[in-house]
């Protein structure tokens, strides 16, 4: 066997391997020998098909085979003996395989570049102080009572704008399709989350009433499975009720738990809004920290490495609409041209996983045993189970080598911004 190493590119290689013929006629004999076994042809008894007669019928699928066998056998092996380590499994091209001739291929792969590290401290970035104001705490303080609002039946009147509504809920669309049904929901008049003419025809019904309302649904509508579409509804109304929030006084403070009163729970919510919004401002200096980085250094970044993030940043903004109840192989989304359009971002991201493991690999920086424990234990009290079962179902998944990853690059950006040149706003 014949191998030479091939330097593309600064992160793209080949191996161009020549296999004797005497190695490829002997494979090729092997299978045949094998389909002769397997194979039922007329005129020849079970396993008894004559060896040259299964290379003359089947010649195409047996070279093949033995191609797929070849390759198998000496590419990893190979590389292995070279400490190449390839990003993705090697891909093959310019296959050349006939009986009684050499076969010829090559072995075409991408592997990290060497970096040349630009300096990783002193870097620069603006940090902007984290500032809470009263309207901040007042919202949170409303949303709390939002939480804390009962329902109050309504009786002797017919339902108006701004009332709660219990319905059953019939559906489908016009022009023919799934329909579908949904009892007891309660649905607010006069919401902007429904469509006008939907909340019109809520007003005016009483309880036991039903009515059907038929919603056209314009072309731009937030809801892409419904642009542009005319939907029947059904509605049988079962009840009206009033919403009334719980007033902000220190009654309501303490119902929510250990507070003196509403001072104190303001208090609280303030040190949240706070913590929180510090938070995104660590967040924000440690992505300028990064951005750069990835702007001082130059490197080619492996395809394969861009491919990953293109297919991560497609698959979450598809999980993103399922988990809105959108079906994302049913909006009309042009997927490919979305995916396409992560690459320019999809490459900085790459980039930056390169620069940050170059920077923990000349630090020394490990996520240790016990951060992994510590982390795993805080995920198992999250779901509610114990750290065992937790740890065993992310080594089953995968996902405890994810959390190592994400832990080393943490320790990563703290080191960076421990070492940078912050600029308080």
């Amino acid at each position: 066997m014949k191998v030479e190493y091939v330097e593309e590119t600064s992160v793209r290689k080949a191996l161009a391997f020549e296999i004797e013929a005497e190695v490829v006629e002997k494979e090729i004999e092997a299978r045949a020998r094998d389909y002769a076994r397997k194979v039922k042809l007329p005129g020849f008894r079970p396993g008894k098909t004559p060896p040259e007669v299964i290379k003359k019928r089947f010649r195409a699928q047996v070279l093949e085979d033995v191609a797929e066998a070849v390759v198998n056998r000496v590419v990893f092996p190979e590389l292995e003996g070279r400490g190449l380590k390839p990003l993705a499994n090697p891909h093959v091209t310019d296959l050349k395989i006939e009986e009684n001739q050499p076969m010829t291929f090559r072995a075409v792969f991408e592997t990290l570049p060497i970096v040349e590290l630009p300096e990783y401290k002193e870097l620069p970035a603006k940090v902007r102080t984290a500032v809470i104001a009263e309207a901040d705490v007042d919202r949170e303080v409303d949303r709390l009572r939002e939480d804390a609002a009962r329902y109050d039946p309504v009786e002797g009147r017919a339902a108006r704008e701004g009332d709660f509504v219990v319905l059953d809920l019939g559906w489908r669309p016009e022009a023919g399709g799934r329909g579908g049904r949904d009892e007891n929901a309660m649905i607010e008049i006069g919401s902007t989350e429904n469509h006008k003419d939907f909340n019109a025809g809520l007003v005016g019904m009483s309880p036991g009433d039903t009515k059907d309302v038929k919603v056209t649904y314009e072309k731009d509508s937030a809801s892409k499975s419904l642009a542009g579409k005319t939907v029947q509804y059904t509605i049988t109304l079962k009840a009206i009720k009033e919403k009334v929030l719980p007033a902000a006084d220190d009654e309501f403070a303490k119902d929510l738990g250990d507070f003196d009163g509403l001072a104190s729970l303001r208090d609280d919510v303030r040190r949240r809004l706070t913590a929180a919004e510090e938070r995104r401002i660590d967040r924000e200096v440690k992505s300028a920290l990064v951005e750069t980085l990835v702007q001082r250094a130059s490197f080619e970044v492996p395809e394969a490495l861009i491919e990953r993030h293109m297919n991560a940043r497609t698959e979450n903004a598809a999980r993103g609409l399922a988990l809105q109840g959108i079906d994302p192989t049913k909006i009309g989304m042009d997927w490919k041209g979305y995916r396409e359009s992560q690459r320019d971002d999809s490459v900085k991201a790459a980039k930056a996983d390169i620069l940050l493991d170059e920077v923990a690999r000349r630090e020394g920086i490990e996520a240790l045993d016990a951060e992994v424990d510590a982390e795993t234990a805080r995920i198992a009290e999250r779901v509610k189970k114990s750290k065992e079962s937790v740890r065993l179902a992310m080594e089953k998944e995968g996902d405890l080598a994810a959390l190592r990853a994400r832990i080393r690059e943490e320790k990563t950006l703290d080191l960076l911004k421990a070492n940078a040149r912050l600029d308080f706003e």
